[in-house]
């Protein structure tokens, strides 16, 4: 039949294609992974007079019989204005409020705690 042998010559190469594109990726994501973990660890842990300005929640995932993750993540305002979105665990999201003010324990993009003002 007419066309079949290019599309069988086609596959391969195709095929490889999309093999390397996918492991670059996976490669990209854990090397940029590493290096953000590498980052954070250099970062000095810091305590700073904050605000919970606003909380958002990211779903991944979750077809029809596949499992959901859900990321949280609030953004807290410092001092001097300056504002800064940090990933936090379930309760932490839970806990916190929008307005409450305290102080924000960090490293790097790694949030280490908040402590509301009395």
């Amino acid at each position: 039949m007419f066309g079949f042998g290019l599309m069988d010559a086609l596959f391969p190469v195709m095929f490889g294609l999309i093999f390397l594109l996918v492991t670059g990726l996976f490669l990209y994501g854990l090397i940029s992974s590493i290096r953000q973990w590498k980052n954070n660890n250099a970062s000095p842990r810091l305590t700073v007079e904050a605000e919970v300005v606003t909380k958002r929640t990211s779903v991944h995932g979750g077809g029809e019989h596949s499992h959901a993750s859900t990321s949280h993540y609030v953004t807290f305002q410092v001092d001097s204005g300056d504002r800064m979105e940090l990933p936090v665990t379930g309760p932490e999201y839970g806990m916190l409020v929008e307005g409450d003010r305290g102080r924000l324990t960090f490293q790097g993009t790694r949030y280490l705690g908040f402590q509301r003002e009395r």
